[in-house]
């Protein structure tokens, strides 16, 4: 009997050329598929539609656009109401190779209590800013993890979550500032963590790649991040250098409304 009861979660916003694929190549890996659409307009709703039609996948609508952490939010407890244990999230984009899913999901029936996060394996399709931005945002992580490398990328939407876990987690992000925060924190929680490798490949927008991702204002959400979260993992390091454990988890937990 299996230890895990997983599904696959794919949150998705205007993907329309993309999505369907994504579902399809990971229902042949797993039966159980739940997209959230955060707020798609009519083409994208349309494929969805048809989707849900055909039973490739559970859709979940949301009544408008709220970022990808807010859809993943939403996943987890969709996922949670049918039952799941896990949810392996991958991105609508069509970006990440969907044959590593076995390999992870073998890892989490493995360690059922672990997380288990992909980090990227790129081609030469991938933007050298993103992977400069890669590195910078690994610095601040380490610093707030407060060991190098622990888990090797924060931003990449390939990774599997033990549900019961993860939702107990007070994660204030709901765009791409989420899946920084949701993996600091759970390295913070002491949720046992595993890195495993995933081949990336960024589409063409012939093939259909669509970025959402906004420059000015994602950059900032990131610079207000690591500043808050810097702030919590020093003081959380003061109290404990004073032998307050229990007193940093009060703190950290209440006054600063962390969830850990």
């Amino acid at each position: 009997m299996s230890r895990i009861h997983p599904c696959i979660l794919i949150p998705t916003y205007d993907n329309p050329r993309t999505i369907e694929a994504v579902v399809r190549g990971a229902k042949a890996h797993l039966d159980a598929v739940i997209v959230v659409d955060d707020g798609s307009g009519p083409e994208a709703r349309a494929v969805l539609d048809r989707i849900a039609r055909e039973g490739l996948a559970i859709v979940v609508r949301r009544g408008k656009n709220g970022g990808k952490g807010a859809a993943v939010k939403t996943g987890f407890e969709a996922a949670a109401e049918h039952g799941f244990t896990h949810a392996l999230q991958i991105d609508g984009d069509g970006q990440h190779d969907l044959e590593a899913i076995p390999r992870f999901l073998h890892h989490a029936e493995r360690s059922p209590k672990a997380a288990i996060f992909g980090y990227p394996e790129y081609d030469e399709s991938a933007p050298a800013l993103r992977r400069s931005a890669r590195r910078f945002t690994q610095i601040w992580v380490d610093l707030e993890i407060g060991e190098r490398g622990k888990i090797r990328d924060t931003m990449i939407g390939f990774r599997v979550y033990p549900l019961d876990a993860v939702r107990s987690l007070r994660i204030r992000g709901d765009r791409m500032d989420f899946d920084i925060e949701i993996a600091v924190k759970i390295a913070w929680a002491g949720i046992p963590i595993e890195n495993l490798p995933v081949a990336v490949r960024y589409l063409s927008e012939e093939e259909g790649g669509r970025s959402h991702f906004q420059p000015f204002r994602d950059n900032f959400r990131f610079a207000l991040l690591h500043s808050r979260l810097c702030t919590i993992a020093s003081t959380r390091l003061f109290l404990r250098l004073l032998g307050l454990d229990r007193l940093a988890r009060r703190l950290l937990a209440g006054r600063l409304g962390e969830g850990s």
